[in-house]
């Protein structure tokens, strides 16, 4: 996916050389080429970034559920040797 934003940016840096003044370069460069494809960069990353959150929670809940069965095998070491 990066190649085709690469390619892009490319066409787009060329068009923007062509253009008879900086302002329009700079502009042609800004409004065709880098603020679509941030957009679009943006976009087609949200679903990896669902699965990262979704990766991240699921780690925290095993952990803590380790934690707290760790926790219930320490207690229950500790009645037994109470007794």
């Amino acid at each position: 996916m990066y190649i085709v934003a690469i390619a892009w940016l490319y066409v787009v840096f060329m068009m923007s050389i062509t253009e008879e003044s900086i302002v329009a370069a700079i502009l042609t460069f800004l409004l065709y080429g880098a603020f679509p494809l941030i957009i679009v960069l943006y976009l087609i990353g949200t679903p990896q970034r669902k699965r990262n959150r979704a990766l991240e929670a699921r780690k925290k809940i095993s952990a803590s559920e380790q934690v707290s069965s760790a926790d219930d095998v320490t207690r229950r070491s500790a009645r037994e040797h109470e007794k």
